[in-house]
């Protein structure tokens, strides 16, 4: 007969609760720990969806995720002749916010060329952009429909398809147009700011030029047109051809392009080690101090209970029980308590991680690194309910 499932068995009820109680616990430090993965997916899924090898940005940047990056659109040219660059192809990234339905909705907005790389991974229901104006894919998390239209700058674009899973290290999720309809979106003024800028500049040319008025409202609206180009790009990204040594090619890039060449791994170490660090440390930090709280609980639950069945210990020990079987009594509770707890954590996660409004990945690693941690902590918290046991005189059978 086993002593602590029988005297498990006896007080089910208060050991149910207990155990689900704790299990709550463990849940939450599971989601933690998740949370802190899907950080890190969501950091890295641009650069792993892309397929690119380098991330050519503005000089002295670490653009374009973690740092404001701007670059001429025929940059794109210059870095494709360089040696060792199988395809350049020039990206568009924007945070956006608008209001749907009287309520804000907030998205990563992505441009793309048609014919190159960087756009939506999957497409789960609809289709692919396969016009250069006015269409987009959205991240199923946005919960537009197909067909649903939407005014981003001047224009209104229409939804033609929809991926899964693209989400911004904020938690925004991802959205697609062309990198045209992009450029436009985040560069192109309206009529009233066109008037505005051709009277300033015509202001400032009468200041410093000998032309004539109606040569300076000739050369007004030209100035305007290439001081406010949309034919700019964040960051041009290029995959090597199979066998390039990439440190040739980004020294080449940042000698003679003078641009900052970034590889993949690099920008990889930009986005965990600086963007989510603190997320990282603080989440480290709720973590533990629960692991904490959940060794406090469970060594004061097997203390109370130890201290019930001092009767029954002592009884033991007057029957001639050796003290590894009053000892075996104390630790096989603490750990059925913890590895109920730990399976009722798990079973309330893994129902309920979809739920959460940010990515939230299980790792298998992590949750066996958990079980193990909670088995430790069972067996120190044990360690004091352990030793009243052995404490415990056989006179106290008699009421002595």
């Amino acid at each position: 007969m086993n002593l602590a499932i029988r005297d498990i068995l006896y007080h089910k009820w208060r050991f149910i609760q207990t155990s689900f109680g704790l299990g709550l616990l463990i849940a939450v430090v599971m989601s933690m720990g998740g949370i802190y993965r899907g950080l890190i997916a969501d950091a890295t899924v641009a650069l792993n969806s892309t397929g690119a090898d380098l991330w050519v940005v503005q000089k002295g940047t670490v653009g374009p995720f973690a740092e404001a990056s701007r670059l001429p659109e025929d940059a794109k040219y210059r870095i494709a002749e360089v040696p060792g660059i199988a395809q350049a192809s020039g990206l568009s990234f924007q945070n956006i916010q608008i209001t749907r339905y009287t309520k804000p909705l907030r998205f990563f907005l992505v441009g793309y060329e048609l014919d190159g790389f960087g756009g939506p991974p999957i497409i789960i229901a609809g289709r692919n952009i396969n016009q250069s104006h006015y269409e987009m894919v959205v991240d199923k998390s946005m919960k537009m429909q197909l067909g649903e239209t939407i005014r981003l700058g001047l224009s209104d674009y229409t939804v033609v398809g929809i991926t899964k899973g693209m989400v911004s290290v904020s938690g925004d999720p991802y959205a697609y147009v062309s990198l045209a309809d992009a450029q436009d979106i985040q560069f192109k003024d309206d009529n009233n700011a066109i008037r505005n800028n051709r009277a300033r500049i015509a202001d400032r040319i009468s200041k410093v030029s000998i032309l004539s008025p109606a040569q300076i409202s000739q050369l007004a609206p030209l100035v305007t047109e290439i001081a406010g180009s949309t034919h700019i790009v964040n960051t041009v990204a290029a995959k090597l051809a199979p066998g390039t040594d990439i440190k040739e090619v980004q020294e080449t890039i940042q000698r003679w392009n003078h641009y900052q060449a970034i590889s993949t791994s690099e920008q990889e170490k930009i986005l965990t080690a600086g963007m989510i660090q603190k997320s990282k440390m603080q989440l480290s930090l709720f973590r533990s101090i629960l692991l904490i709280i959940s060794a406090v609980i469970i060594t004061l639950i097997i203390y109370t209970m130890t201290m019930e069945k001092i009767r029954v210990i002592a009884t033991l020990k007057l029957i001639g029980s050796p003290n590894k079987v009053v000892a075996g009594l104390v630790l096989q509770q603490s750990l059925l308590i913890g590895t109920i707890a730990y399976t009722i954590g798990y079973v309330i996660i893994s129902l309920t991680y979809d739920k959460f409004p940010r990515r939230v990945e299980l790792i298998p690693f992590d949750l066996a690194a958990l079980f193990v941690i909670v088995m430790v902590i069972c067996v120190f918290s044990s360690l004091l309910g352990i030793r009243k046991a052995m404490r415990v005189d056989s006179s106290q059978a008699l009421g002595g």
